[in-house]
């Protein structure tokens, strides 16, 4: 489990599966966008191969050369999805689910059936530019974590109740069930009827939300990719403060005009205070004050039955490594842990065999990162929850179990 090199480069293919065509391809190289293309060449001999297997009845699904990682995934014998990845140490893991998320989000802007019946080439290629600024962003170093988790990222707020009991009002007010405050992304509270929205959308909607540029209202016509796949939704966003936006989730109404000033100063004047503290909860996840050991780094919290996480790496100053190498090596432990010693669970165990497997799985890990750096890192797995530790050299790995488990004793509450 290594550091990722700066200059690495992903490309990201997009093809009409029955023809080849190429639909788009985005590229990033050291988590920026760039405009680096692949030949035509290139990309007709990895659509090739891929379809020269299925006509063999033999799935290719991912390769490997001596500096580059190539995974395949069809969606419904329509789209072809390819990711090249010179990333050091990238797992298969990471890259099939972000051909996951890609697709969800061509979901949910353009909609399946689009994807799915494709009459006009162009006219598609042209109706998918709308998603590339998403799609952009899960090839770039994001602060979320939501794409490889598929959890969403969620934010503590100081004062949690009167924000919830507003946004439960608000959301009778306006008559939509589907109301949530977000943070860069993350998000603050939300009523249950949100919370229940099915992966991908759950993770998209707020990171949508988070990538788009700055605009004091928005109405967006989106599709659920698991709940309305072929029927779009609206998407009304409202900055209640710069960075802090109320999001909605309705059809025809309200209209936008029908969220007056009158109403949103009725809700949400009187807690311009507890809104204030939300601002800095974006990169730091937790609340000024909350208890954490000195040696943490950085932290990844999973309810793996609500799809919820705690996501940080700036609990404590500005220690090293840098906040960009802690997410890296937060995200690389995870992608270990999950394809190593927490797989996810399949479902509820019906065979005695089944119950006998599941108790022997491992409960905790610990890995030291070396030679050199010395950084710990911990998981810790108890229920539903999972929890991840970046720690610093200086903690004794003796220690260790005891600090994860005080850790997760302390977040537990709140997640």
């Amino acid at each position: 489990m290594e550091e990722e090199g700066p200059g690495a480069t992903v490309h990201l293919l997009c093809l009409a599966a029955s023809s080849g065509v190429p639909l788009f391809c985005r590229s990033s190289r050291g988590g920026t966008p760039t405009r680096q293309q692949l030949p035509f060449s290139v990309i007709g001999s990895l659509n090739g191969v891929h379809m020269f297997g299925q006509n063999l009845e033999v799935q290719l699904n991912s390769a490997k050369t001596e500096d580059t990682t190539v995974v395949w995934r069809s969606f419904h014998d329509s789209i072809t999805l390819i990711v090249l990845s010179s990333e050091e140490d990238t797992s298969e893991l990471r890259l099939e689910r972000l051909l996951q998320m890609v697709f969800g989000a061509m979901v949910l802007f353009v909609g399946l059936e689009e994807l799915t019946d494709i009459r006009n080439v162009e006219r598609l290629k042209k109706e998918l530019r709308a998603s590339y600024h998403l799609i952009d962003s899960f090839l770039g170093d994001s602060e979320l974590i939501g794409d490889l988790t598929q959890c969403v990222d969620c934010v503590i707020p100081p004062e949690g109740s009167p924000l919830q009991e507003a946004l439960s009002g608000f959301a009778e007010a306006t008559g939509t069930a589907f109301v949530s405050l977000v943070v860069s992304g993350r998000v603050v509270a939300a009523t249950d009827s949100w919370w229940r929205l099915g992966t991908p959308e759950s993770v998209l909607l707020p990171w949508l939300v988070g990538s788009l540029p700055p605009q004091a209202a928005r109405d967006y016509p989106v599709y659920l990719p698991h709940g309305s796949p072929t029927v779009p939704h609206r998407l009304l966003t409202l900055t209640l403060l710069p960075g802090l936006e109320l999001c909605l989730l309705c059809g025809p109404r309200p209209s936008l005009s029908q969220l007056d000033q009158q109403l949103l100063e009725r809700w949400w004047q009187p807690l311009l205070d507890p809104l204030r503290t939300c601002l800095p909860l974006g990169p730091r996840a937790l609340p000024d004050g909350f208890p954490l050991h000195a040696d943490i780094l950085g932290l990844l919290l999973l309810h793996l039955e609500l799809k919820r996480c705690l996501f940080t790496v700036e609990p404590l100053g500005d220690k090293e490594p840098s906040a960009e190498q802690r997410r890296r090596l937060l995200r690389n432990f995870y992608t270990m842990v999950t394809t190593t010693q927490f797989p996810p669970e399949s479902g509820p165990a019906e065979k005695a065999e089944d119950v006998v497997r599941s108790a022997q799985q491992p409960r905790a890990c610990y890995v030291v990162l070396g030679p050199g750096s010395g950084w710990q890192f911990m998981a810790l797995h108890l229920g539903m929850r999972l929890l991840l530790l970046l720690l610093s050299p200086q903690s004794p790995t003796y220690g260790l179990r005891s600090l994860a488990t005080n850790t997760l004793n302390a977040l537990t509450p709140l997640l």
